[in-house]
């Protein structure tokens, strides 16, 4: 009989997913599955859960919880030898890969998809010995979501995160980014620095409007130094799907960049405090084997 892991965040979307577990359980069952839930109870346990189902040879795993319990779900998985099948049921403050993939945000709706969903390879990206599937940002305003706590995350949603890093922005910190990608070099001050794997980041849709979850590329986000009125001009460009656009902003696509600082700066990795510079990230193509919704244009 085929095997799949359920692995859950019980305190993840409001501590919903305790309410939805016999809905998976059900629904994996119905799809001829054998089923072995796991809860995590703290930091990393869904990695050693997904590298146990590697291990163990399971045929499914699914991750339930927010972007935080999907990121360490994908790092058990990446580079191992046998790779089961992934998906996942979004219950975060964000959930961009859940977006990326057309997964439903609605996590009745995710779970029923489980049982039409098709296969699709997607790109991750390595950094260091940590893996990330939407967003590795750098700066000031990327370390201040460090800020926001779990009852500004309930309160305001991602809204929280914008409120943590307008204060950012308008700070007078400066710091300057030596940035190599395969067309070239950058130097310079910056306020921010993004490197994006999808189309979806801090659930805004239109950040990387062009990336695709299986391009092979990373996006490439440098964000110049500016005063507060070009902030305001870049977030209405953002939100229109134009960032690209804007004069304060280097937009790059490469397979791979090196990125050093001034002094050392920790990176944001799919919302959670990651290494710090000097590092390395290289995109890993068509890596996961995701389960995803079939595509409504086939």
């Amino acid at each position: 009989m085929k095997k799949a892991m359920f692995i859950l965040n019980p305190s993840a979307g409001k501590e919903q997913a305790v309410e939805y577990r016999e809905q998976v359980e059900t629904a994996l069952e119905d799809m001829g599955y054998a089923v072995d839930t796991r809860a995590t109870e703290k930091e990393r346990d869904a990695i050693h859960f997904a590298r146990e189902a590697c291990e163990e040879k399971y045929d499914f795993v699914v991750a339930m919880g927010g972007d935080g319990t999907i990121n360490e779900a994908v790092t058990g998985l990446a580079e191992q030898s046998h790779q089961p099948l992934f998906s996942l049921i979004p219950l975060g403050t964000v959930n961009d890969f859940a977006r990326a993939l057309n997964i439903s945000l609605d996590p009745p709706e995710a779970i029923e998809a489980l049982k039409t969903g098709t296969e699709k390879r997607v790109d991750i990206a390595k950094v260091g010995n940590l893996y990330f599937m939407n967003i590795l940002a750098i700066g000031h305003i990327a370390e201040s979501t460090y800020e926001v706590s779990p009852e500004q995350k309930t309160r305001f949603g991602a809204f929280a995160y914008f409120l943590e890093g307008i204060k950012a922005i308008t700070s007078d910190e400066e710091m300057h980014f030596d940035i190599i990608h395969d067309h070239g070099e950058w130097s310079g001050e910056a306020k921010l620095v993004l490197v994006a794997l999808t189309n979806s980041v801090g659930g805004f849709e239109k950040l990387a409007p062009e990336a695709l979850t299986d391009d092979g590329l990373l996006h490439l986000y440098i964000v110049k130094n500016a005063a507060l009125p070009a902030f305001i001009r870049m977030a209405s460009a953002l939100i229109r799907g134009q960032l690209e656009k804007d004069p304060a902003v280097e937009v790059v696509q490469t397979t791979k960049v090196s990125i050093k600082t001034t002094e050392p700066l920790s990176c944001n990795i799919d919302g959670d405090e990651g290494c710090a510079t000097p590092f390395v990230v290289e995109v890993m193509p068509r890596h996961i084997r995701a389960l995803v919704p079939p595509d409504p244009a086939d």
